[in-house]
Order: structure tokens, then C-alpha cells, then sequence
């Protein structure tokens, strides 16, 4: 009883953290577009933030690298974007149709995937995103090289113009912090704590009776659906489905968000996606050195901060002065 009191109170109080922190995190994402800060960047910004948060939840806290998850974005894309211009669906529908269909791709996924661990998990998980880039590549109603483009955003409900940006970003900023909540939710639920502790040691959370397979298979599949979400959403936004969303670069990119702003942090992926994509939006002007910019931000952030931002950040401020 002496012990699991200070304990409460310490979950108590990074309960409380993180919803103040989310808070004021909604608050300064609300008032962005209006302060002078591009909309359609802030968008693309939180599209690539949920992805971030989505791919952290499979690796952060469930310890299952993949190196396929842009499989999952580039996937719900594709279906949302054509069913919205080709079907006609309503915005909110079109969102929803993507967001299943990666779903029921991270089932059949994941079910291939978590027979294997480590690197041999990573590598099937690549695999397998690489058919998927094949099979859109020659597939007639995906445009091939030329993506799907002039998607209508429609009207959400029938009532709101979406081709208003600020109606847009209300609808990104409402699903992003939907997700980024549900996400949160998730680690802290009883099903989180057997998740992290499958990631600390899978053999002991086996032998205290637990399915290992079945919690990473769930872990799974909710990081896929919520990848499929961003997708979905960043394919209205704007209003284009293209390879480049299911290529093998865009997994990568997802890594590197997740490590850049701190992996197992709450936090973390949201700050690293606002990082990569600003330099991205920033350094556009270098051209094809773009990369290799980031590639040398990147190695400097990983020596510095090897907890990453968000993570070093966190233990300055715990460390007693």
C-alpha cells in the first residue's frame, strides 16, 4: 500500500500533464492559420503528425518495427480518393471507406507479419508494402504514375464546403487530435501496459498467460487503421492519391519522424512530423540537396538527443536541479 500510493499519484499527475499538454497544443494548432502560418502546411503537417503517432504506437510501445507502413497512408489514400471522385461519396464517407480498407490490409498484414520478430518482422512487413506499390503501380484505376488527381472535397454532412481551406482545416485539426487522443487512450489502457510489457519481454508476458500474438496483432491493425486515417484525410486535402504515398521512401520518413521527436513519447511524433515537414517546406529551394540536409540534421539530432526532442526535453526537466 506505502508503494502504490506515490505511484497513483505519479500516473495522476502525467494524466494530467498530458491532457493540459494537449490542451495547449490544440489550442496553438487552432489559432496557426490565423496567426500567418500557411493552412495547407499545417495540414500536411498533422496528416504526416497522426501517420507519425500511428507508426509510434506499433513501435514505441509495442516494440514491432515495420517498415511498410506507408502501405497503410498510401492505401486509404487511393480508396478515399477514388471513391470520392469516381463514386461521388460524401467527404466523411470517402475518409471512412479508406480508413477501412487499410484496416482490413493491416488484418491480412499482420497476420503474415507477427509469425516473425525483429528484423525478420521488418523485413516481411517491407515485403509486403512493396506488392502493394506493384499492384497500384499497373492497376488502371489508380492512374499509374500520374496518381489520382482533382479529387473533390465536397461537403461534409452535406453542409460544410471543404473547399474552403479553413472548413478543411477545421476537419484535419478535429481528426487529428480524435486520433492523437485515441492513441493516447490506447498506451494508457490496461491493453497498453501489455503491450509495453510484450515490448520490454515478450517471453515473460507469455508466461504470466498472456496472447502475445493476438495483442500485436491488435497493435497492429489500430496502427494500420489509424495510418489508413491519415491517408484518407491528406488525399482530400490535396485532393491528389499518388505513388509517392505508398513508396518505400515514405516509410522511411515515418522512421525518422518517430526517432526525431522521441520514440515511446507521447508527444514525440507530432513534434519530429513538424520538424521534417518544415524542413522539407523550408529548404524546398535546395533541390535534390534537400536530403542529404536532412540526412546531416538528422545524424546532428540523433547525437544530441538521443532520447530524441521531445525525449531529452522530458528528462532535463524530471532531472533535479
Amino acid at each position: 500500500m506505502a508503494t502504490a500510493a506515490p505511484i497513483a499519484v505519479a500516473a495522476r499527475r502525467s494524466r494530467t500533464g498530458v491532457l493540459a499538454g494537449t490542451a495547449v497544443m490544440t489550442a496553438l494548432l487552432a489559432i496557426a492559420p490565423f496567426a500567418g502560418i500557411y493552412p495547407v502546411f499545417m495540414m500536411k503537417a498533422l496528416c504526416f503528425a497522426l501517420f507519425a503517432c500511428a507508426f509510434n504506437l506499433l513501435l514505441g510501445f509495442g516494440g514491432l518495427l515495420s517498415f511498410g507502413h506507408a502501405m497503410f497512408l498510401g492505401t486509404a489514400g487511393y480508396i478515399a480518393a477514388y471513391s470520392a471522385k469516381a463514386w461521388g461519396l460524401t467527404p466523411e464517407l470517402a475518409i471512412l471507406l479508406g480508413t477501412a480498407a487499410s484496416m482490413m490490409l493491416g488484418l491480412l498484414g499482420g497476420m503474415l507479419a507477427i509469425r516473425r520478430q525483429g528484423i525478420y518482422f521488418a523485413m516481411i512487413t517491407l515485403a509486403l508494402a512493396q506488392m502493394v506499390f506493384f499492384f497500384y503501380l499497373q492497376m488502371k484505376f489508380t492512374g499509374g504514375e500520374d496518381g489520382i488527381q482533382a479529387v473533390p472535397r465536397g461537403r461534409l454532412f452535406g453542409l460544410i464546403d471543404l473547399s474552403n481551406v479553413y472548413a478543411m482545416y477545421g476537419l484535419v485539426l478535429a481528426i487529428f487530435i480524435g486520433g492523437f487522443l485515441l492513441i493516447w487512450r490506447t498506451v494508457n489502457s490496461p491493453f497498453g501496459q501489455v503491450l509495453k510489457a510484450i515490448r520490454e519481454n515478450e517471453a515473460r508476458a507469455t508466461s504470466l498467460g498472456y496472447d502475445t500474438d493476438r495483442y500485436k496483432l491488435l497493435a497492429f491493425v489500430l496502427s494500420a487503421t489509424l495510418a489508413g486515417l491519415a491517408g484518407a484525410t491528406k488525399a482530400l486535402v490535396f485532393q491528389l492519391a499518388s505513388l509517392t504515398d505508398v513508396h518505400w521512401t515514405m516509410s522511411g520518413e515515418v522512421v525518422l519522424m518517430t526517432l526525431l521527436g522521441g520514440l515511446g513519447t507521447v508527444f514525440g511524433p507530432v513534434v519530429g512530423a513538424f520538424i521534417m515537414i518544415g524542413l522539407e517546406n523550408y529548404l524546398a529551394t535546395l533541390g535534390a540537396w534537400v536530403t542529404v540536409v536532412q540526412g546531416a540534421i538528422f545524424v546532428v539530432c540523433v547525437l544530441v538527443f538521443r532520447r530524441g526532442v521531445v525525449g531529452e526535453l522530458g528528462r532535463l526537466i524530471r532531472k533535479p536541479l
